[in-house]
Parts: structure tokens; C-alpha cells; sequence
């Protein structure tokens, strides 16, 4: 017999292809679209017919960073998600397991151990987490008898094959360009990219079940124990023969350059992204942790790899 059919949008991205991978070793049947497959989000009517047949659909798919065009992240984040919401509706999909970001509740200031009851704030630095918390919202409140639905917000995914994190701090770093943003003491909760992808697992199979707790509602999802962010970077840099970040910048002193660089990138209309932001400046030098109490009662969220096997497994494939 044939497992239970599962739909992966932004499977061969990052934490997608881990998902895919992990889905498949638990005996699901997996269809993985995107860009690369040649199914556009964006496309309503192509998303109907990737859905249809399905038991689940894992939106992971995403516009994301800290820069860019408002009305490219709004087509994807936004009508992206509003397109597969009416997808499952239309293709009788019964569960939606969501992909989003504790960036949505990000208001500039420290989180320690925060859980799943932070507001979100009523102003946005950038247009991915605006764009990713109007997201959720639609997710959330679509959830009802028909379509369960759950969010989950993994923070700071790395892992073997990141494209993002490591990658661009790393190629900073052995440029000179890195420093310490604030004080330096700042912990912040990582997600290793197994853990997020057997987060939405476990989210999936709870749904299934009747009367699940997790229904309608938004978790952190993250590796058990938080780290403080600028000696784990040290520790990964000193590993792979990287000069130690020197010199730092208060963050106040970020947070102005970051205003500047963005009217100036904005004025002129410079390619690429700005040296700093003001969104960037605050997540390097603030406190980010986040309870798992919320998502082990709900779902029975168990991280599989500790945060020192996930830095292990990390350094090996950046040698």
C-alpha cells in the first residue's frame, strides 16, 4: 500500500530538499514543486493541479532576505500563499503545514525565551517579515474542519548546503568585513536544518490526529539549547582557518548606517543589498531565544540532532 501523499512547494531549496528527504524516509509519496520543476506559486491554477490528490502540503516555498523589490515579495509571500490556501480548499487537501519566521514578531527588542503569544508589531523594518506575517495570518485563520493548518517558525536554519547564513558571514569574514554588531553577548536560538524539517514532520502527523492542540496556531521551532551568536561564529571560523572578527560597532551606530545605506540604495536605485540595515543591525545585536514548551506539548516537537552534532556536521562541509 502506498503511504500517505505528500506536497513540498520550494522543495529544492534548502530546508524544502531536507523535508523532501526526510518525508520520504518516513514513507510518504512526494511531489516537490518549484521554479526549478517548472510550477509557479503564483500560477493559481498550476498549484490546484500540483494539489490535487495530496493528503498534506508543506508551503515552504518563500521570497526571502532583507532587501528587494515590496512587489516581488508580496507576490510571492502574500498571493503565493493565498494561492495555495485556495489550492487545498479547491484540491480537498485536509492538512497545510506552513513554513514561516519568528522575524513576523520581530519588534526591534530582545526576546529571551519567548513564546508563541508575542504580538505582531505595528511597524516593519523589511518587507520579508511584513510579508511573511500577513502570510501567517491567512494560514492561521484559515484553519477549520475542512483544512488543518499550523505555522512554524524555525530561526536561523544552517546546516549542510546553506546558501544563506554561514555562507555570507563567512565570505565577510575572510574579506575583513565582519564586525561585532553591539556588545557581543547577544544568544540567539539556531535552528540545524534537520531539526526544522523533522519539526514539520511531527507538525503534520499531530494534525492528522483529531482534537490536535497544534490546530490554527503559530510555534518556534529551533535546536534545544540557544548559543551566544558571536563566539559560535568564532568557533566556526577559527575551525576553518578564518581570521577572528576584530573591532565591533555599537549597535546604535549599525542601526544609523543601516537608515543611511537604505535611503541611499533606495534614492539612487543601487543594485544588490546595502552593507547594513537597519533590520540586520538589531538581529545581530539582540537576544533571540525561543521556548519549545509550546511546540512539545502541542506536537511532540523533539529536535532529532543536538546543537553540537548540527556545528559538527556544519564545519565538515564547509572544509
Amino acid at each position: 500500500m502506498s503511504g500517505p501523499r505528500a506536497l513540498v512547494t520550494g522543495g529544492h531549496g534548502f530546508m524544502g530538499a531536507e523535508l523532501v528527504r526526510q518525508l520520504r524516509a518516513t514513507g510518504h509519496e512526494v511531489t516537490s514543486v518549484s521554479r526549478q520543476s517548472g510550477v509557479d506559486i503564483g500560477d493559481p491554477d498550476a498549484i490546484v493541479r500540483a494539489a490535487d490528490g495530496h493528503d498534506v502540503v508543506f508551503h515552504v516555498a518563500a521570497k526571502a532576505g532583507v532587501w528587494g523589490d515590496r512587489a516581488d515579495f508580496e507576490r510571492t509571500n502574500i498571493d503565493g500563499t493565498q494561492n495555495v490556501l485556495d489550492a487545498c480548499r479547491r484540491a480537498g487537501v485536509r492538512r497545510l503545514v506552513y513554513t514561516s519566521s519568528p522575524s513576523v514578531v520581530f519588534d526591534g527588542g530582545d526576546h529571551v525565551d519567548a513564546g508563541a503569544d508575542l504580538p505582531y508589531p505595528t511597524r516593519w523594518l523589511a518587507d520579508y517579515p511584513r510579508t511573511k506575517a500577513e502570510a501567517e495570518r491567512r494560514v492561521l485563520a484559515a484553519h477549520g474542519p475542512a483544512l488543518q493548518t499550523v505555522a512554524l517558525r524555525p530561526h536561523l536554519i544552517y546546516g549542510p548546503g546553506d546558501p544563506h547564513l554561514l555562507p555570507r558571514l563567512l565570505a565577510r569574514a575572510r574579506a575583513g568585513r565582519l564586525r561585532v554588531v553591539g556588545r557581543g553577548d547577544n544568544r540567539v536560538s539556531l535552528t540545524y536544518v534537520a531539526n526544522a524539517a523533522a519539526a514539520h514532520v511531527q507538525a503534520a502527523a499531530a494534525l492528522a490526529e483529531p482534537g490536535c492542540p497544534a490546530g490554527g496556531r503559530a510555534f518556534f521551532v529551533n535546536d534545544a539549547e540557544p548559543v551566544e551568536l558571536w563566539p559560535w561564529l568564532g568557533a566556526i571560523f577559527s575551525r576553518l582557518g578564518v581570521p577572528p572578527v576584530r573591532g565591533s560597532v555599537p549597535s546604535g551606530v549599525a542601526y544609523g548606517a543601516g537608515a543611511v545605506a537604505e535611503w541611499v540604495w533606495r534614492t539612487f536605485g543601487l543594485g544588490g543589498e546595502p552593507p547594513m540595515t537597519r533590520f540586520v543591525a538589531l538581529q545581530l545585536s539582540t537576544h533571540h531565544t525561543y521556548s519549545l514548551a509550546p511546540a512539545r506539548a502541542a506536537f511532540g516537537y523533539a529536535p532529532p540532532v543536538s546543537g553540537e552534532e548540527g556545528l559538527e556536521r556544519t564545519v565538515a562541509s564547509l572544509r
